[in-house]
């Protein structure tokens, strides 16, 4: 399985919707875990990075690259 690529600022689908019926998650930190942001009620989880990897389906938006 090819890797997956990603990067801060990305809008990104996972696997299962959020309860709140969105499927548009936002990459706000990276590390050793990762923070995403719903994009239908904001509410934000924090993911170890193998475990995002395994979750995430694809890169919906790519992100822009704050400087």
């Amino acid at each position: 399985m090819a890797d997956k690529i990603f990067q801060l600022n990305d809008v990104v689908e996972m696997k299962k919707p959020h309860p709140c019926g969105k499927n548009a998650w936002k990459i706000i930190r990276m590390g050793a875990d990762i923070r995403i942001k719903c994009e239908g009620c904001g509410h934000s989880v924090m993911i170890p990075r193998n475990e995002f990897a395994k979750k995430m389906k694809k890169v919906l938006i790519k992100g822009e690259v704050e400087h």
